[in-house]
């Protein structure tokens, strides 16, 4: 029996090797397409290797990056063709994390010993991507090079905390939409401090200093718009939609004055950044820097308290990696901050008072957004991490966050109510806090503006018995792009489930409606209306999605706004009724 194990090992262990050589081997090069002109020359593409219809153009620049400044104009090669068959550079980025969160993934499925093995080997199998600090590029799928009629252009913003991923990353990689008659984009932007970093010395070259990822964000839909129709694209119907910090990205620029006008609908997917509330010089809040004083404190081992933005530019990419590696506390202020100049106002007051296009929304989230988090924050909330100790010193710390009785009822709705049930509701809660409360806010501020407004809760798990993420932060991207992991278990209510969000996807991107005939209804949120499409197996409508718990903690969250941006306005005074005054008055020509 010995024997016949370690036999067993080393055909396994053979096997791996062999899985592993095979998946390193870079594949062919793509069939050369026809080539486009944009305004920057000529560019050639690749023809797809799965279906021969679609045209790929990636890696084109559509902006130019120096650290720490604004994205510049895009670089020009005139009648020089550029091949854009392979993908380009990443934007710099530390890699722990990310492969942190992966693990954790493949740990929760439930999957078998040999099925981790595999999924293991074929993810270290990817070299590790080559990375930049020019790294502003885009990624064009597109089967209509040679339509008659433009079509909708889909316009994908990558998640990854502001901190890590790529518009080139493999589950984006997919024909399911460009097939269903859709343009697809995918870009890169400037992330954690090379992305977000303010500093007193840059604002004081240019008047304000961070927001240089959501500006690359904005140069790319400034391309596309001047730049799709060359692909079959329509630049007059774009969506922009994203999945966590690219979800929260789309807020921020819908928040941004200088994006006004470059997308016509939103998908938000499990990410609104409502409760952002960092500001470039000041803090309302105790224990939270301003955006200047966190980008002073991670510098202040790499320059010396006197140093110009130029001195800060000089800085060694590495040792800035190195520096967010040691101080992982500094890198949540790497986010978009009001600076009262790009940024007029916090995001959440300007959703609060209508200050934000009205445009057609779908917005949601995951049924189990923080099971991949509880562990690293250990709390009910992220407005305070580390809530542990006694029983009564839990309860203490949430009072102090919510107020007694909010604190006391959210602890009896997420039944909370002993140390060993404190962790399942926490982690619910958790997620309600995150992500739940900031998609409901967001989309009933939308409705209210009048705009159509989709909600969906995604409640689809993993189908083995032994997972134990449930339907987890970010689960819902492989159905929307059809790009589930090959190997990954899916069963047929998956299949089915994968078709139908595809379809409401696409369906939405074209007319701003997700249904049609043939797809469950998905009936409109309005301001009367709380209610929630469930994406599982079986779709079906939820009126009040966890109203009582997101009720209390959109009260808090409405404090928060308060404390950063003020009251909002009051409304303008009811007209005074007419008098036969006024009327005899206008009759006879008078104001």
């Amino acid at each position: 029996m010995r024997r016949l194990s370690i036999v067993l090992f080393f055909i396994l262990a053979a096997a791996a090797a062999y899985g592993w050589f095979t998946l390193r081997q870079p594949p062919k090069p793509l069939e050369i397409s026809e080539p486009v002109r944009i305004h920057q020359g000529i560019v050639i593409g690749g023809i797809d290797r799965h279906n021969s219809d679609i045209r790929l153009f990636n890696a084109i620049p559509y902006a130019s990056a120096r650290r720490w400044s604004p994205p510049a104009p895009p670089p020009q090669w005139g009648a020089t063709s550029r091949d854009t068959r392979e993908f380009g550079p990443e934007c710099i980025q530390p890699r722990t994390r990310y492969g942190s969160f992966v693990n954790q993934i493949i740990d929760g499925l439930g999957l078998s010993f040999i099925e981790r093995v595999g999924a293991r080997i074929a993810i270290s199998a990817q070299a590790t991507p080559p990375e930049s600090e020019d790294c502003l590029l885009l990624n064009v799928r597109t089967g209509n090079l040679k339509g008659t009629e433009k079509q909708p252009v889909m316009v994908w913003l990558h998640g990854g905390a502001h901190q890590y991923g790529s518009g080139s990353q493999s589950i984006y990689q997919s024909n399911a939409l460009v097939e269903k008659g859709l343009v697809l984009v995918t870009i890169n932007y400037r992330l954690g401090a090379f992305g977000y970093l303010a500093h007193p010395a840059l604002t004081e070259e240019t008047g304000t200093s961070g927001n240089y990822g959501l500006l690359d964000q904005a140069a790319a839909l400034i391309w596309v718009r001047d730049n799709i129709a060359a692909f079959g694209g329509d630049p007059q119907n774009v969506t922009v939609f994203g999945e966590s910090a690219g979800a929260q990205s789309i807020t921020e620029l819908m928040a941004l004055p200088s994006a006004d006008g470059l997308f016509h609908k939103v998908i938000l997917q499990s990410g609104a950044s409502t409760g952002n509330m960092l500001h470039l010089k000041r803090s309302p809040f105790p224990g939270i820097l301003s955006a200047e004083e966190a980008g002073m404190e991670f510098l202040s081992t790499l320059a010396p308290p006197a140093a110009t933005a130029k001195d800060l530019r000089a800085i060694p990419a590495a040792a800035i990696i190195s520096r967010s590696d040691a101080r992982g506390d500094l890198n949540g202020y790497f986010l978009p901050v009001v600076d009262g100049r790009l940024m007029p106002r916090a995001i959440g007051a300007a959703f609060r008072d209508g200050d934000v296009p009205s445009v057609p929304m779908i917005a949601g989230y995951n049924a189990d957004e923080a099971s991949l988090f509880y562990d690293t924050i250990r709390s009910p909330t992220i407005v305070r991490p580390q809530i542990t100790g006694t029983l009564e010193e839990r309860e203490k710390a949430l009072a102090e966050v919510f107020g007694q009785n909010p604190a006391k009822a959210l602890q009896a709705l997420y039944e909370m109510d002993s140390l060993e049930k404190w962790d399942k509701g926490a982690i619910d809660m958790l997620g309600d806090d995150m992500f739940g409360v900031h998609m409901r806010f967001t989309g009933r501020q939308n409705a209210q503006s009048g705009a159509p407004t989709y909600l969906y809760h995604f409640t689809r798990v993993p189908p083995s018995g032994k997972q134990t993420i449930g339907a987890f932060h970010a689960a819902e991207i492989s159905f929307v792009f059809d790009s589930h992991l090959r190997g990954m278990k899916l069963t047929a209510g998956d299949r089915k489930l994968t078709d139908r969000m595809g379809n409401y996807w696409a369906n939405f991107a074209r007319t701003g409606n997700p249904n049609a005939e043939g797809l469950p209804e998905w009936p409109v949120t309005t301001p009367q209306a709380d209610t929630w499409l469930k994406l599982d197996a079986v779709p079906e409508p939820i009126e009040g999605l966890r109203a009582r718990k997101l009720d209390i903690l959109e009260e808090a969250l409405g404090e928060r706004i308060e404390a950063m941006a003020g009251l909002p306005p009051a409304p303008p005074p009811p007209p005074e009724p007419e008098t036969l005054e006024t009327v005899g008055s206008r009759s006879l020509g008078g104001e």
